[in-house]
């Protein structure tokens, strides 16, 4: 009895945060309010409120996933850039690792990863705090990815913020431009791209 209970607890979860996604996606997380989210999830109100308290936490519950899988991500990077040294092979297969799990992420989680690029540069303020905590957060990451290539001497005696915030911006365009749709070439190409210009641009 407690499975089933568990299971109909995780679906009416789900439920209600895919039909808060559809609607984020279309007008923003701030525009949609609560009574919206549940007429399209087709729940009666109080549901809303069994599972969540609010629209902020019922953001944070489905940006969850996603953050995980990024951070874990950046993790598995940041090992695989300890072991290059100042080994510029290595360096490209650390960075193209990463560039293939963002490109696994788009299959597994496409509209979640659209909203969050859609969002994580707008203000963190109410609903959209979680949004922009995770984007701090990769941020964080990020540098410390650049930190870590420097210190093996592997990157070029640049701000790490300055070189990062540069990666970063052109990788979330193209993630972007990619889940728009435009035409950018062969998509599995695109992780090396990056890599290569960042070698080209950043290495010793």
């Amino acid at each position: 009895m407690g499975g089933k209970r568990d299971a109909n607890r995780r679906k009416r979860i789900e439920q209600l945060c895919q039909a808060a996604l559809t609607l984020f996606l279309e007008r923003g997380t701030e525009a949609v309010t609560i009574d919206e989210i549940v007429r399209e999830a087709g729940v009666a109100k109080a549901s809303f409120y069994r599972y969540f308290r609010d629209k902020t936490e019922l953001i944070q519950t489905l940006f969850a996933p996603l953050g995980e899988a990024l951070v874990e991500a950046f993790n598995r990077c940041e090992v695989a850039l300890e072991k290059a040294d100042a080994d510029a092979g290595r360096l490209v297969m650390a960075y193209q690792g990463l560039g293939a799990e963002l490109a696994m992420l788009m299959g597994q989680m496409p509209r979640e990863l659209l909203l969050y690029l859609q969002e994580n540069r707008a203000p963190g303020v109410t609903a959209r705090a979680p949004i922009r905590a995770l984007s701090d957060e990769i941020d964080q990451r990020a540098i410390r990815l650049t930190e870590v290539a420097r210190t093996h001497g592997l990157w070029r005696p640049i701000d790490p913020r300055v070189s990062t915030y540069v990666v970063v911006g052109a990788s979330e365009r193209l993630l972007l431009g990619v889940l728009r749709g435009e035409e950018l070439g062969e998509v599995a190409k695109i992780p090396g791209q990056v890599a290569e210009l960042i070698l080209r641009g950043l290495g010793t």
